[in-house]
């Protein structure tokens, strides 16, 4: 993989993680009997990049009017997953907005945050419905599961007050991304061939998200942001590094009995 024509792509995600995933999470995800929950996690992490990225524009850059109309988008997909209204044929049908959104005053860095964070949304909600359909293709279904503790392990680090508490989010943010990049190369080579081609296929904008997410923060930072970037880092890699009761995409070290 690293030889690949995607070395150029994993390079700079790998520099910025400050770990790789252990070959013990790796082990345990190729395992047929591991495959579900792989996927069905999968699947809620694609929604809750767009549900956190949606969150970012309704809370920091959007007026009331088009906040409504964000969340009248993503409905239709939360009425699947948490209401079990509709079937997931239909959500491709909704994979668009389609009302322009309008900056409210007073915010400098607000089209740039609709802009990335609305096309990361479409590309979310895409890859969302593209799980559920290779779910369909290995005849499972979507299932409820728990949170892992991933998110909530760095989040909980996030500072109180503006603009820190954004910056933080944000940098949160291309961690994640990151890390899913580089899970995606780790598990394409093990497993059938239609699911690591479509890893594969991830790679690129899961790429562009982190940086995307980077980028964002250092602009409404406007100053050097080193030491934050590297604080989360290394709550990143506790996490990826330390033993884990719960597998997940996202995991740490399965604890094997």
């Amino acid at each position: 993989m690293e030889s690949s024509q995607y070395a150029s792509l994993l390079a700079p995600i790998n520099a910025f993680i400050h770990c790789s995933t252990p070959d013990a999470w790796t082990q345990q995800a190729v395992k047929k009997a591991h495959l579900p929950v792989l996927l069905i996690d999968h699947c809620n992490c694609e929604l809750k990049a767009a549900q956190s990225a949606m969150y970012l524009i309704r809370k920091y850059a959007v007026d009331k009017e088009s906040g409504d109309a964000l969340l009248a988008w993503l409905k239709p997909f939360e009425d699947f997953i948490y209401r079990k209204q509709g079937n997931w044929q239909e959500l491709a049908d909704h994979e668009k907005l389609n009302k322009s959104m309008i900056p409210k005053s007073g915010t400098p860095y607000g089209q740039e945050l609709i802009d990335k964070m609305v096309l990361l949304i479409k590309e979310e909600l895409h890859h969302f419905y593209q799980v559920l359909e290779i779910m369909a293709s290995y005849g499972l279904t979507y299932e409820s599961v728990g949170s892992s503790r991933y998110a909530r392990g760095m989040l909980r680090h996030v500072r109180t007050y503006e603009p820190q508490a954004l910056i933080d989010k944000l940098i949160c943010g291309a961690y994640i991304e990151a890390r899913s990049c580089e899970r995606f190369a780790k598990l394409a080579p093990h497993v059938d061939k239609s699911l690591g081609d479509f890893y594969i296929s991830l790679l690129r904008s899961e790429a562009r998200h982190y940086q995307d997410y980077l980028t964002l923060a250092q602009k409404i930072a406007g100053g050097d942001i080193t030491d934050r970037v590297q604080f989360f880092g290394a709550v990143e890699a506790e996490l990826i590094l330390s033993p884990d009761d719960d597998f997940k995409f996202h995991s740490g070290i399965p604890k094997v009995a």
